[in-house]
């Protein structure tokens, strides 16, 4: 055996950069005891090359520029029932006692602002029909107008209230599209570590578009996102186990995702309480599991890029999506979608 420390093989690490190299005497402690002063050592170890190499963490990355880009995407299909009614996973309490999608959104989004500096989310919405004309739209801006972006989590909570008040829940629950949204800025930053991309899709149902959604996680997973899937309500989240695939990578029509990018939770297990409207939640539990897979997978794919932390913080990028309803590119947003009865929420079917 022989001893050494950190500083002794750096510095011996500078001369054999110049051809020396590092010598070492292996010493048998049975031996030196039986012979005394006439052993010497039992052979020599030789490091011909010795390079330091330090491993940067998860709080290394984002201390030295690298931001968190939040975007939330919400399910209004007709599945969480009438906003109207107590039992609505979208239930709009006149107490003020927040439903399970503004207690998902809260949890995430408070812990989340704190690593992106300007605190702008974009936010979107899926399942629903829309203003003007009462299309369905998979992906469309939760505030209704041509910017996506809300001012931390209660911008996020004012455009959530303004979309439940402005579009008809209908269907069906596509996750594809909001995740190829997000994908489609994430590309962008490939070779750029100052932004790595988290998108929280909050549901209450079962993924309509499985095939669609698996497909659209393979072609993200070697891009700078994670995925974050929370399930509100009491159905059946079978499928979402095939997403979040701890256990073994995602495969889906002969394509394997190159790392797992995808955390589900369900709501349930960290809520009590009779109707959506008395519920309690364990707060700070939940988001420590609906957060806990990011600083694994973000320092994973800076590992994986061969990525260092940045020391800067470059201008962000800005999500705008030609192809959405209410895209920015538009001269002027389109009229609101107002209520039949003033105050009262769309029809629901």
């Amino acid at each position: 055996e022989f001893t050494t420390n950190v500083a002794e093989l750096v510095e011996g690490g500078l001369k054999t950069s110049r051809g020396s190299a590092q010598i070492f005497p292996l010493i048998s402690q049975k031996k030196k005891s039986k012979k005394g002063d006439k052993y010497r050592n039992s052979g020599f170890l030789h490091v011909n090359y010795c390079i330091l190499e330090l491993q940067p963490t998860f709080l290394d990355y984002i201390s030295n520029g690298t931001e968190l880009s939040f975007t939330v995407a919400i399910d209004f299909t007709a599945s969480n029932g009438n906003p109207q009614d107590p039992r609505s996973l979208h239930y709009n309490d006149p107490t003020g006692a927040p439903n399970q999608y503004i207690t998902a959104i809260k949890a995430v989004g408070e812990i989340i602002q704190d690593y992106d500096s300007d605190k702008m989310f974009p936010a979107l919405g899926f399942g629903a029909r829309i203003p003007p004309d009462g299309k369905v739209s998979h992906e469309f801006f939760l505030n209704l107008t041509g910017d996506p972006y809300c001012s931390g989590v209660d911008g996020i909570l004012a455009a959530y209230h303004q979309s439940l008040h402005n579009v008809q829940l209908y269907g069906p629950t596509n996750f594809a599209p909001v995740i190829n949204h997000v994908a489609k800025f994430a590309r962008a930053y490939q070779q750029d570590p100052s932004n790595y991309f988290v998108l929280l899709i909050i549901t209450d149902g079962v993924i309509t578009d499985l095939d669609a959604t698996k497909n659209a996680v393979i072609h993200a997973s070697g891009l700078p996102l994670s995925i974050i899937i929370v399930g509100v309500g009491s159905e059946d989240f079978s499928a979402m186990d095939e997403l979040d695939s701890d256990d073994s990578l995602l495969t889906n029509n002969g394509r394997t995702a190159q790392r797992d990018i995808v955390q589900f939770v369900e709501m349930q297990k960290f809520i009590s309480g009779s109707g959506s409207h008395y519920v309690t939640w364990n707060k700070d539990l939940l988001a420590r599991e609906v957060l806990f897979e990011i600083p694994e997978q973000l320092v994973g794919y800076m590992k994986a890029k061969k990525f260092k932390p940045i020391g800067k913080r470059p201008a962000r990028p800005t999500q705008t999506n030609s192809q959405l309803p209410y895209n920015p590119s538009a001269q002027s947003p389109p009229p609101g979608y107002a209520p039949s009865v003033p105050g009262a929420p769309p029809p629901y079917s």
